[in-house]
């Protein structure tokens, strides 16, 4: 059974007075190795007297860039989207019989291919106290990364936090809490240290209620989480918010080697007081065998 819906994301940034925008950059369109299939798409940025072009970044990421010519006094920024959800089995796939267990090393070609998955950004003592908590015994390579997963979000609180950016691994170590991008962050530096290439995903996560739920309310937000590439099987998503395995409610938009490459806009103001508001919401459109 599939259901359709319809994914709306409004931005908005209000500004006390006219003010010149950089050109923006705007990661809110689904990538294409996402379980669900797209339908329509539209993309609305006012004030209208704007340049949008569409490009592709380095890593193949889909970004808006908009270049305002004119002094603005607010930027709107308004996406939906109508989407099938079907149900879909995260395990479905193969692995190359030489990545069957772990440890393995990539072929070279992949490994070349995967460079800029393997950087090591982080290498303070809490990190590698953590790191030296994990077997590098022989494992079955999927029942491992199965476990990894868990055991991060088992270790790591989820909270909602506002700052923006995302936190250091030693920070998450250190407080044992992090909201989703800092969980992720961790994650994929985790996996690096192992010898596996990862890479930061920020996306939606869809949620949707069973029929028999007591209030049936869909929910839909910017999330974020982790990718790790198997041979045979590719890359493969990792949520260590939930300890389970990307699947099809989790939506990928863009998919970077740095946190900082993955923000949904990017861009710069002139100096002033902003007002900042978002919403997202999800619609049931219908039902289908």
């Amino acid at each position: 059974m599939s259901i359709r819906i319809a994914i709306h994301h409004e931005t908005v940034y209000s500004y006390d007075r006219e003010v010149m925008l950089s050109p923006h950059l705007i990661r809110l369109h689904p990538a294409a190795h996402c379980f669900t299939t797209v339908h329509s798409y539209r993309l609305d940025v006012r004030p209208e007297t704007r340049f949008l072009n569409w490009q592709q970044d380095p890593l193949g990421n889909l970004v808006a860039r908009c270049v305002f010519p004119e002094l603005v006094r607010e930027l709107i920024i308004d996406m939906e989207m109508v989407v099938d959800i079907i149900v879909a089995n995260p395990f479905n796939f193969f692995v190359e019989d030489y990545a069957q267990h772990w440890p393995f090393t990539y072929e070279a070609s992949t490994a070349r291919d995967l460079s800029p998955y393997f950087g090591l950004s982080e290498d303070g003592p809490l990190l590698q106290r953590y790191l030296d908590g994990i077997s590098r015994d022989r494992h079955d390579t999927v029942t491992f990364l199965v476990q990894l997963n868990q055991q991060l979000q088992q270790h790591i609180a989820y909270i909602q936090r506002l700052e923006p950016g995302v936190q250091s691994c030693e920070q998450t170590l250190a407080s044992a809490a992090g909201s989703c991008r800092d969980s992720a962050w961790l994650l994929v530096q985790v996996l690096r240290h192992l010898g596996l290439a990862a890479r930061f995903v920020s996306g939606y996560l869809v949620e949707l209620e069973t029929p028999d739920a007591k209030s049936q309310q869909d929910t839909t937000a910017l999330h974020a989480w982790t990718e790790v590439f198997i041979p045979g099987a590719g890359w493969m998503g990792l949520d260590p918010t939930s300890g389970l395995f990307a699947s099809e409610g989790h939506i990928p938009l863009c998919c970077t080697s740095e946190p900082t490459s993955a923000a949904p806009v990017t861009g710069f103001t002139e100096a002033c007081k902003t007002r900042f508001h978002f919403a997202s919401t999800v619609t049931r459109l219908g039902e289908s065998d």
